[in-house]
């Protein structure tokens, strides 16, 4: 397995952020010159030689044992996520195979989209690679965008939630679910380094939001399986709804994100509000959940 200088950027990001008694690297003595921990005191907690882990933020070629890496992961404190992270940026950096392959299409199953449509009453969506919206039904694009109305480049859900003023309105904490989906976009990028289309966005992100350039500096890496948000929608006022995100075996890199609200609460009764009020509106105007994947997206 090779280095590389990303590899090196993440291991010093994720130094930089604790502190000797949060890492439990006891008392030091002098001035700090730098915020977290000192090199000297990872090594020490992970067991390994100074020189040795300087060899690893600088990136140099060596090869760290898996017992090395578990060991470093634990000093620097790292959540499931970003050891996840960390493994993929050294597979990767050594020119796998599977970092080269190019991506194909993605494209969304018939069954699954028959099944976003069948889930009437509660949104959903079907997310692919970078987070790209391929799909939803129609509650999910009128809770938060009409994602098939944007041109195709556009219908990134990270891209969304970082750049459209509506976005902002809507999320209560916005810079919270903003920061997490540039965790999570930080995530794929790690598995797919050599992803144009991923690389291109990240460009974008960072020209319009400085607040994104802070977020990717810091390396963060996040993902969640399940969670809720608050929400202040212009047409039915505030919800808090619960999410999931699916695995979807068949399409490993696709997940069904479904959101409900806890039955007979204010927010349930927004939904349904919600509902209704998009049904009001005349069939052609209407999004299914077809809409979205109109054209593949690449």
């Amino acid at each position: 397995m090779g280095q590389s200088a990303e590899f090196g950027k993440f291991l010093k990001a994720m130094r930089s952020r604790l502190s000797p008694e949060d890492a439990g690297a006891g008392p030091t003595s002098g001035a700090r010159r730098v915020p977290g921990l000192r090199r000297e005191e990872v090594a020490r907690l992970a067991g390994v030689s100074t020189d040795y882990y300087v060899r690893l933020e600088q990136g140099r070629n060596i090869h760290p044992s898996r017992t090395v890496l578990e060991a470093v992961s634990r000093a620097l404190r790292l959540s499931s996520s970003e050891h996840e992270h960390m493994m993929d940026l050294l597979e990767h950096c050594a020119g796998s195979a599977r970092s080269t392959v190019p991506a194909g299409a993605q494209g969304v199953r018939p069954a699954l989209r028959q099944l976003l449509d069948a889930m009437g009453d509660v949104p959903a969506l079907v997310l692919g690679r970078r987070s790209d919206v391929l799909a939803g039904n129609r509650l999910a694009f009128l809770l938060f965008a009409d994602f098939p109305a944007l041109p195709a480049s556009e219908r990134n859900l990270a891209r969304w939630i970082i750049l459209d003023p509506a976005a902002r309105e809507l999320f209560r904490d916005w810079k919270s679910v903003a920061a997490e989906a540039a965790g999570a976009l930080r995530l794929d990028v790690g598995r797919h380094p050599n992803d144009a289309q991923a690389n291109q966005l990240v460009g974008e992100l960072a020209v319009h939001s400085e607040q994104f350039r802070q977020w990717w500096a810091g390396h963060r890496v996040a993902t969640r399986s399940a969670g809720s948000v608050r929400l202040h929608h212009p047409a039915v006022g505030d919800l808090e709804l619960n999410f999931e995100n699916l695995a979807l075996p068949d399409d490993p890199d696709q997940t069904l994100r479904v959101y409900s609200a806890r039955a007979g609460s204010p927010s349930a009764d927004a939904l349904a509000l919600l509902g209704s009020l998009g049904a009001a509106e005349p069939a052609s105007k209407r999004p299914s959940a077809a809409a979205a994947t109109a054209e593949a997206v690449e």
